[in-house]
């Protein structure tokens, strides 16, 4: 208790006490007209004495910008309230990382000075302060995620057009890059080496700053999901806005403009003929007595099978076991000459193409199957044999509209093989 006292007693000695309780009271001594100017964007004088105004004024609340603009609060009176008030449209996050950091490598020389000449009053205080600078810290980074949360889950910067949302989710995307930036810049290995052994340093600058940073960074993935998705949803609106609002200019401009019936027009425009022409399926129409002449010649003419049904079903049946017995003969087949070309291989020592393998050897696979025979043997073998292997894979992009990549090649060679890890 007397602990308290004594700490409550120096708190009320220190020369910013007074100052800063007196500055409080005048804030809330005229915070209706303050609230109001807050709001209007500028301060009505007539609501303050003369002598209000000059403490006002004094005490670095009010200011005159200019000689012929009215008196408006002072930007950080204005950010003070927007930060209270979680007002979007005024409120300011500064997150500069470097400054931070640079006034914590100041406070922590400072600190280290002060316990090497035993002071340990000066010590605690710049601990203190120390303490506040990385609070603030993490906290602009929290206020900075709380914001963007606010414009995305709100009226996006109270804007109404389309257009204009989407410039606001392009404004907080260069928002999320700014405070990842700032994530960049804090280098936790410099900073374990600024404490030292100094376990308390090492709690604040190391173990809680990387959890309140690892906190941050995933609020900001949901963040950046959250993003993309309204990007890509407004995205879609305005195309579909912006067709609509074309062809509303379009028909303004031609009133008479009827739409055309083109599925029955025999010259369709090439802009709306894209497909190709579709053929129509026919049908025997027994309905019409005059063709039954010419339906009964074509009923004879068709070729009749004078096998039995029965021996036609087996045939069938024998025909597709055959085809069954050839396919398994020439998977047996492939899986031999991957089998010789893996030994071909071993003997040479040598790092081998595939593709060049298959036209040495004249085999009659298709190069496709037989790289995919290839890389499929490699994978199969069990993992203590398939690292004496060492499997390259030459590949090519299919197209620059996707990551496909074709394997147009592959070079099967031994592990202890110095050239060919080299070139691998």
């Amino acid at each position: 208790m007397s602990a308290l006292v004594e700490a409550k007693s120096s708190a009320q000695s220190n020369p910013l006490y007074a100052l800063g309780k007196e500055r409080l009271e005048l804030i809330g001594k005229h915070a209706d007209a303050l609230m109001q100017g807050y709001l209007q964007g500028h301060v009505d004088e007539s609501s303050f004495s003369q002598q209000a105004l000059d403490k006002l004024i004094n005490g670095r609340i009010l200011w005159r910008p200019d000689e012929q603009q009215p008196l408006s609060l002072r930007p950080n009176v204005n950010e003070l309230i927007a930060g209270l008030t979680q007002d979007e449209r005024k409120r300011q996050i500064n997150s500069d990382v470097g400054e931070h950091l640079d006034l914590i490598h100041t406070r922590v020389q400072s600190l280290h000075g002060a316990r090497q000449k035993g002071d340990y009053a000066a010590s605690e205080h710049h601990m203190q302060l120390l303490t506040e600078r990385v609070h603030d810290m993490t906290g602009q980074f929290g206020d900075a995620i709380e914001s963007l949360w606010h414009r995305l889950n709100t009226e996006f910067g109270f804007v109404s057009s389309l257009d204009d949302k989407i410039l606001e989710i392009e404004l907080a995307q260069r928002q999320l890059r700014r405070i990842l930036d700032g994530f960049k810049i804090i280098n936790f290995d410099d900073l374990i080496q600024l404490a030292g052994s100094d376990g308390a340093l090492r709690k604040l600058l190391v173990s809680q700053l990387q959890a309140r940073i690892s906190e941050h960074s995933g609020s900001l993935f949901e963040v950046q999901k959250r993003l993309v998705l309204l990007m890509a949803r407004f995205r879609h609106q305005q195309e579909r806005a912006l067709l609509v609002n074309r062809m509303s200019a379009f028909l303004r401009q031609h009133p008479n403009f009827k739409v055309g019936d083109y599925a029955n027009r025999s010259q369709v425009p090439s802009v709306i003929n894209q497909a190709h022409g579709i053929i129509a399926l026919g049908f025997i129409a027994i309905d019409r007595a005059q063709d039954s002449y010419a339906l009964a010649e074509l009923a004879r003419a068709i070729p009749r099978d004078l096998v039995p049904a029965l021996h036609s079903e087996k045939q069938t049946q024998g025909f597709a076991t055959s085809i069954q017995d050839l396919v398994a003969t020439e998977q047996k087949q492939l899986a031999k000459d991957v089998e010789d070309y893996f030994l071909h291989v071993i003997e040479s020592s040598a790092a081998i193409s595939g593709v060049e393998y298959l036209a040495e050897q004249q085999l009659p696979w298709e190069p496709e199957m037989w790289l995919f025979q290839i890389v499929a043997e490699y994978e199969g073998l069990p993992q203590q044999n398939k690292q004496s292997f060492m499997l390259k894979k030459d590949s090519d992009r299919h197209s620059p509209f996707n990551h496909l990549h074709i394997i147009e090649d592959v070079t099967l060679g031994m592990r202890f093989f110095d050239e060919f890890q080299a070139t691998g």
